[in-house]
């Protein structure tokens, strides 16, 4: 009984990664599906900005757009 159990619970977690290729997860209907990867896209871009701006990325440079000698001429 118990190994019954086991390979159950291994059955069901073995095939719980490939269950959104049976289960789209966007709609049928070609209006809602655009709207669904529009809002997707949105997010990730968003979370691309939010990378950036955690990282500091998005501050503006003070350094020069050109290399200077630094010392005394």
């Amino acid at each position: 009984m118990r190994r019954r159990v086991m390979m159950t619970v291994l059955l069901v977690v073995s095939t719980l990664p490939t269950i959104g290729c049976a289960l789209p997860i966007y709609s049928a209907i070609p209006s809602r599906r655009a709207e669904q990867l529009i809002y997707t896209s949105e997010d990730l871009r968003a979370l691309v900005q939010e990378w950036e701006r955690f990282w500091f990325l998005d501050m503006p440079s003070h350094m020069t757009p050109y290399r200077t000698h630094g010392g005394v001429i």
